[in-house]
């Protein structure tokens, strides 16, 4: 295989589609088989260069059940694992919550910012990872590392905030720094880019991936407003740093001027209307949009 391999394990944002405690149009659909509205899991990216080992972006709760409906990522002996190695991009509870699964004396490696590895020591529970099988990597922004060989990756920081149960009064919106992160993939001469969270597209970010041969990028809600709207809680996407796909200063605006080959929205709340056939899933696809979904796989060759 020449290129990157990309499966989308989980497309949507946390708490996953349907969410327990919800019964909003999309939730009660996905619990509906007769819907065509699949179930969806929490935000993570496994990617390849040969098919054979692969490296997972970000750790979700439900990485059992991905695992499981990943045909690539099975065991192939008695105690085998394909994957090679996890990434993670924030320590918000959806993308670190699933290494306390995959605790069972399996060797990988674990690559994380400093930041995100002081929250990871700070709570004893992740001491789970035996060090003696889990190997620590801490990556500096903007240096390349490899989570894979061919694979030459590297991470940058991206508008963003504190996780919620990190937050202590009102928190920095639009923080540039190690607590949130986007990913950048290079291998077989082409590039790719996973941001899962962002808040705002300046121009520098938007410089960095214009021309991209794929970007995944935060599609959490469609509207800033859209969970007030909706009854389902009472803050906009922008206090909970994450930009909107809808309206002039919206993602979808801007990333159409930007000569990406393929773009695919990623983290996809489970109250966005695009989740289901209407205008605002029309004006998505309209502008040679994808919406992420599990399963989804993607060959840069």
């Amino acid at each position: 295989m020449n290129g990157i391999r990309f499966i989308v394990l989980g497309s949507t944002a946390g708490g996953g589609l349907p969410q327990w405690n919800c019964n909003c149009a999309n939730c009660a659909a996905a619990r509906d088989p007769a819907s065509g509205l699949r179930p969806q899991t929490q935000s993570s990216l496994a990617v390849s260069t040969n098919g054979a080992d692969w490296a997972l972006f970000n750790a979700s709760p439900d990485i059992r059940q991905q695992i499981q409906q990943t045909r690539a990522l099975h065991p192939e002996s008695l105690r085998h694992s394909p994957i090679k190695s996890i990434v993670i991009t924030n320590a918000d509870v959806d993308h670190i919550g699933g290494l306390l699964t995959v605790r069972e004396k399996q060797p990988f490696e674990l690559f994380a910012t400093s930041a995100i590895e002081r929250v990871l020591d700070d709570n004893p529970v992740f001491k789970v990872l035996d060090p003696a099988h889990v190997t620590r990597r801490t990556v500096r922004l903007d240096e390349d590392f490899s989570p894979l060989p061919g694979l030459q990756a590297r991470m940058f920081a991206v508008p963003g905030k504190v996780a919620l149960y990190l937050e202590e009064g009102e928190p920095e919106l639009g923080l540039e720094g190690e607590q949130t992160i986007g990913i950048e993939f290079l291998a077989s001469g082409k590039r790719a880019y996973y941001i899962p969270g962002c808040a705002t597209l300046p121009d520098w970010l938007a410089d960095r991936i214009r021309g991209a041969d794929l970007v995944f990028f935060d599609g959490t809600l469609y509207t800033d407003d859209e969970m007030v709207r909706a009854g389902t809680g009472v803050k906009t996407g922008q206090r909970m740093g994450h930009m909107s796909i809808s309206g002039p200063h919206g993602s979808l605006a801007h990333l159409s001027k930007l000569g990406i080959g393929r773009m695919v929205y990623a983290h996809i709340n489970n109250t966005n209307p695009i989740w289901r056939c209407g205008p605002e899933r029309a004006a998505v696809e309209a502008a040679g949009f994808a919406v992420g979904f599990d399963g989804m796989e993607i060959d840069l060759a």
